[in-house]
């Protein structure tokens, strides 16, 4: 029996379907270490500074480490989430990285439209305080 169904279909189709949606074209860079943790250790302080950078310019939309499958370690990837013009913008970006910079990290870089999801911010202004859920 074969499966006679798309393998791909074009961005504009995708667009269309969702035009109702919130469309919020974002580019997520996937990073990998190149050689163990420790050139990513002996980085680190580098690499969030720039970091801290990108949010400060408003580039930045979340970032992080990823755990292993089982969620018990860590073996140095992580995921920024990058706001850019294009693709190629985003690449720009990464290339920037004090991480793939040194060669500890090399990266790929995939478009990623959100259309749905929610997050609810509480501001509490009798201790200046939030909670984001």
């Amino acid at each position: 029996m074969s499966d006679d169904s798309p393998k791909s279909v074009p961005v504009a189709s995708v667009l269309e379907a969702s035009k109702e949606m919130l469309q919020r074209q974002l580019y997520a860079i996937f990073t990998t270490p190149t050689n163990g943790l420790g050139p990513v250790f002996a980085g680190t302080e580098e690499h969030l500074d720039f970091q801290v950078k990108l949010e400060s310019d408003g580039l930045l939309y979340a970032t992080g480490p990823m755990w292993t499958d089982d969620e018990q370690s860590w073996e140095g990837e992580g995921l920024v989430v990058v706001k850019a013009a294009s693709r190629e913008d985003a690449i720009v970006i990464a290339n920037r990285d004090p991480m793939h910079i040194s060669g500890a990290r090399s990266f790929t870089v995939r478009s990623w439209l959100i259309n749905e999801g929610a997050m609810t911010i509480t501001l509490n202004n009798s201790s200046q305080t939030f909670t984001v859920k």
